[in-house]
This record gives C-alpha cells, sequence and structure tokens, in this order.
C-alpha cells in the first residue's frame, strides 16, 4: 500500500456496529472488487470494494471477509481469506498480504487462505439461519457487469436455497453516513493533500497553460505525498468549459482573462476529499467575474452553517435554493417576472445553478447513504453552490468539506484559500517571482 497503516480500531470499531445490527444466527459475507481488464493482457490499477475496506482495512483483491458473531464454533465470529502468494506472483506481480500482515490491518484473529474458503466457509453456513449478502444498491448507477458479491450470490442460493436471505447495504449505508474520529482523521490526510495540491496551482498557473498541465502538477503532488488516485476524474475547466458540470476532457488553453473551475480531490487510505475552486489564469478578476465569485461565496458560506443536525438534504437544497435566487436577481440574470412565472419543479434559479448543493463523503466521493434521512453528527458533507453563465464564459463553483457536529459544523477545509484576496496575493507573488 502507497498509503500509512490505517489504525485497525477502525475497522474492528466497523465491524462491531455492523454486527450489532445482524439478526441472529446470521452470517454476513462480503468479497473484494474484481481486477478490471483494461485492454490486451492489462488491468486498470486495482480500487478496493468500499464496504469490504471498510469492514477491515485488507486492500486486496480476491480477498472475503465473513461475519459471523452468534457463531457456535469459538473464535470464527469474524473471519478473512486471502489470495495466497505463489513463486509466479511474487516474481512477476510482487508478494500478497501475508497471513500476518492481514491479521495486523485488519484486525481480524482468524485469517486463511482463500484456497480453504470452500470447506470453511461451508461449516460455517451450515450453522446458521440466515446469511447477508451485500450486493451494490446505487439508485444513480446500475453495473453492467456482475459484481463478485452478485456473482456469489447467485451461486449461494443455488446451493443453499432453504436459508433466509437478508441486505447487507441498507445497514452499512446507514453505518457508514456517520463517521468515527478515526476515520475523519484519514479523510483529513486526504484534505491536507489536496490543500498542498491547490497551492501548488496557485504557483504554476498562468496565461497559456494547458488544463492538462494543471492536472498534471496536481497528480504530482498527489502522488509525492503517498496518495495513489484521484478520488474522481479531475476537473480543470478554464473558460466556457467551466460551464460544463462534468467536463473532464481538460485539453484546452487557459487564456489571459479566462477562470479556471477546478475541482480535485485526493484520495488517501481509500478515503475522498473534494475540492472546488474557481481562479483567474492572469492572477486578477474583473470586476464582473469579482461580483459573480462573491455571490457564490456568500451562498457558500450561508449554506455552510445550515449543515446541522435535523434538517433534510431536500430541505437543505430548497433554503439554499433562494439564497442563490436572492443573488441572481443582484446579478440581474434573473428578475421578479422570471421568479412569478417560474415552475415549481424547475425554479427560476436552476437555469444558473443547477446542480444540488451537498451530498455525502467518505470512502465513495458520491458515499452511501439514504438520502432521505436528516442530518446527524458525524455526517460529512461537501457544500458547493455555483453559477455558470455560459453567455459570458463564467462559471464559478467553491466547494468545501464540512463536518456536521452536535455544535456548529466543522470545516475540515478551512485552511485552504478561498477568498479573492487571498487568492490574487498567493498568484502574484508568485508570478513575480
Amino acid at each position: 500500500m502507497l498509503y500509512d497503516t490505517i489504525n485497525p480500531e477502525l475497522f474492528k470499531l466497523n465491524r462491531k456496529r455492523f454486527m450489532r445490527k445482524m439478526l441472529p444466527d446470521s452470517i454476513a459475507i462480503f468479497h473484494s472488487n474484481d481486477l478490471m481488464p483494461r485492454n490486451g493482457d492489462g488491468y486498470f490499477p486495482f480500487r478496493q470494494n468500499s464496504d469490504l475496506l471498510y469492514l477491515s482495512g485488507l486492500d486486496q483483491e480476491e480477498t472475503v471477509v465473513v461475519l459471523f458473531p452468534d457463531c457456535p464454533k469459538e473464535g470464527y465470529s469474524e473471519v478473512a481469506f486471502i489470495k495466497k502468494t505463489s513463486e509466479r506472483i511474487a516474481q512477476w506481480e510482487g508478494e500478497k498480504l501475508s497471513i500476518e500482515q492481514a491479521k495486523e490491518i485488519s484486525g481480524i484473529a482468524k485469517v486463511f487462505w482463500l484456497d480453504e474458503m470452500d470447506s470453511i466457509l461451508t461449516e460455517m453456513i451450515l450453522l446458521a439461519k440466515r446469511i447477508y449478502l451485500n450486493l451494490p444498491e446505487n439508485p444513480r448507477f446500475q453495473q453492467p457487469v456482475p459484481s463478485r458479491d452478485a456473482r456469489f450470490a447467485k451461486e449461494l442460493k443455488e446451493k443453499y436455497p432453504l436459508h433466509k436471505y437478508h441486505r447487507s447495504q441498507p445497514m452499512l449505508k446507514q453505518l457508514r453516513m456517520i463517521k468515527s474520529g478515526l476515520e475523519i482523521d484519514v479523510m483529513q490526510q486526504a484534505i491536507n493533500i489536496t490543500n498542498k495540491a491547490f497551492h501548488r496551482v496557485l504557483e504554476f498557473v498562468h496565461p497559456g497553460v494547458m488544463e492538462y498541465e494543471i492536472e498534471a502538477e496536481i497528480s504530482r503532488v498527489f502522488l509525492r505525498n503517498r496518495a495513489k488516485h484521484h478520488a474522481y476524474e479531475p476537473i480543470i475547466a478554464s473558460g466556457k468549459n467551466a460551464c460544463v458540470l462534468h467536463y473532464i476532457a481538460n485539453d484546452k488553453p487557459c487564456k489571459d482573462g479566462d477562470l479556471i473551475l477546478m475541482d480535485f480531490g485526493a484520495e488517501y487510505g481509500n478515503y475522498a476529499a473534494d475540492l472546488s475552486r474557481t481562479i483567474p489564469a492572469n492572477g486578477q478578476f474583473t470586476q464582473r467575474q469579482a461580483a459573480v465569485y462573491n455571490a457564490v461565496l456568500r451562498v457558500m458560506k450561508a449554506a455552510t452553517e445550515m449543515l446541522v443536525p435535523g434538517i433534510t438534504l431536500e430541505e437543505y437544497n430548497k433554503e439554499v435554493g433562494l439564497l442563490m435566487q436572492s443573488e441572481l436577481l443582484d446579478l440581474k440574470l434573473i428578475d421578479k417576472t422570471d421568479i412569478k412565472n417560474q415552475d415549481p419543479e424547475w425554479p427560476a434559479y436552476k437555469t444558473y445553478f443547477m446542480h444540488g448543493t451537498s451530498h455525502h463523503l467518505g470512502l465513495d466521493v458520491h458515499d452511501a447513504s439514504h438520502k432521505e434521512a436528516p442530518f446527524q453528527s458525524g455526517m460529512v458533507f461537501t457544500c458547493e453552490p455555483g453559477i455558470y453563465i455560459p453567455e459570458e464564459s463564467i462559471g464559478v463553483r467553491i466547494e468545501n468539506d464540512i463536518l456536521i457536529t452536535d455544535h456548529q459544523p466543522l470545516d475540515l477545509m478551512r485552511d485552504i484559500p478561498r477568498e479573492i484576496e487571498e487568492i490574487e496575493e498567493l498568484m502574484n507573488v508568485m508570478i513575480a517571482d
């Protein structure tokens, strides 16, 4: 692993929380992600199944974790199976985790080689009445290729048709929404690395630089600080490109007078940071650009203060929409007639601010969650309002990651510059040098 070993107490705590929710006499089975073919005989870089990592910390393919809190066989309440290193694997790929390493990383006492799984797991399943399976349940995405968990579920139901089957996802979503202090520590590392990358961007950007060159500088900082991956495809969008919400081509020049909207975040220990900043290519906002930027910043600051326990995401987005409506009126992008004649399902402000303000953040950049659940202490949300004006080639989004607490929201990105004066000062110092 590129990143430092994470405290195994995190994964012990996560397993304990999950097992408390399991019905009596039940077993839960979790599989790693597949290695995904890229082309020829090559694979995409491996990224672990977030649920398996949440429960074990084992960041390796061909891994299985089994939880059976009521197992009558002593010592088998938690079991893991891992891939065994062969001489060929060791020579061509490097050694995989040893049994002892897997125990140390996960805190699971019973770890076996994967080729021992059939006999051990069969015995455990026959001692259980119920089986929890972890099939993908993301309403925004339907997987076209069955996951390892899904393939195993099909085999298991054919082999054990008389067991009762249950879904792990509703429980995992409920648990993963609430971050422990140990999780926040890892997320803060991802955020700190992202902060370093943004400062590098402020040093580097100048008129004529290519969008992909900015991306390259960000990637360089990430890797040098042990963040192997971006948490998602980075957006480096200059000029009118900034009005394309998921622009990832990153292949255009940043012209003098352009704003550059950047949306990127490091992934550290498989936990995501998610940052958006908008800066002027030449180090100086125009009067109009500054007016739009400050409107977004005011909405962001007010929206951050609204991230408190009790409110729902739907209620929150409606309130933020009213804040944005007021700013768009002041910018003369909409008028009172637009508001009077608006479609309630698509208010006038959505012409220039068409996306939601916040989403859960954690092991996934759009983290596992129940969207209808009221905000609770321990949840981490992005806060990312924006204004997009294609006819003016202006797109502005500002985004920080916020921890909800019982007192007031805690901005985990509070040290990353966002005020116009800070950005211009840092950029102009670098340009002068």
